[in-house]
């Protein structure tokens, strides 16, 4: 049996479409409610580590999709009592979707992804560290008035499709080999001026006023933060990623 966590969240949905036709899958979700239809459900919340106990009872591998809280405090609290009741549980291996930078980086974005791979690792369960990049789907740009604009300064960006990660985490959850496993998760890298050639539109750099957290996002690809490369992504999958380009045209 392969149990999904944060099942009712638009990763944990994506993965549970992919289960359902390989292997006997159960949903773990806080709110019941909102459980992906087609499969069973258990209640299980981040924030109550006896319900997470129950809900990874019987669970030959589990997929651990991080949590969406953003205070790091509280994440690495509710990861750790994630990890903690997995094993309590005597779960068989457990699949961690992590972030990219997290093997060696303890601060910042990473610092609960980190401090959740190193629980994982101390605990002595069979696992898997799934290192996925930002998604392509919050950066699939619009083109107006026949341009497209950015205030990327024309570096490059290692961004997946949520779609190709959830085909990657099944295919990791039902697949061998994978076990003992980090996995950097990288996008085929695009930039923007190199879309608008590819799509035949001017392209104008423009000044950064992008709200909240896009405008450090777009200091991060400025400083080139996002151009790291790895071919695990394309291998899991056993074809190419969702190219950026082919979601404007589909989309146009």
């Amino acid at each position: 049996m392969i149990v999904v966590s944060a099942a009712s969240g638009a990763l944990g949905r994506l993965v549970v479409d992919h289960l359902r036709t390989r292997a006997e899958v159960v949903a773990v979700v806080r709110d019941p409610g909102r459980a992906p239809e087609g499969v069973p459900a258990r209640h299980g919340d981040y924030d109550d580590p006896a319900s997470l106990r129950t809900a990874f009872d019987g669970a030959a591998r589990l997929l651990l999709i991080s949590s969406p809280e953003l205070d790091p405090a509280r994440r690495i609290a509710q990861h750790l009592a994630a990890v903690d009741a997995a094993r309590d549980a005597g779960v068989g291996a457990v699949a961690f979707t992590s972030f990219l930078g997290a093997g060696t980086g303890a601060t910042g974005m990473t610092e609960a992804y980190h401090a959740t791979e190193q629980a994982i690792l101390r605990s002595g369960l069979p696992y898997t560290l799934l290192r996925h990049p930002f998604y392509s789907d919050a950066f699939v740009p619009r083109i107006t008035g026949g341009e497209l604009t950015a205030s990327t300064g024309g570096r490059g960006l290692n961004t997946a499709f949520r779609s190709d990660l959830a085909e990657a985490a099944a295919n990791v959850l039902t697949g061998e080999g994978h076990l003992g496993r980090a996995y950097d998760f990288t996008g085929p890298l695009w930039s923007h001026p190199g879309l608008a050639e590819e799509l035949g539109v001017a392209y104008r750099e423009v000044p950064d006023t992008a709200p909240g957290p896009m405008s450090w996002i777009n200091a991060q690809i400025r400083a080139g933060a996002l151009e790291q490369q790895s071919p695990d992504l394309e291998k899991v999958l056993g074809r190419p990623a969702e190219r950026i380009v082919s979601r404007v045209r589909r989309d146009a």
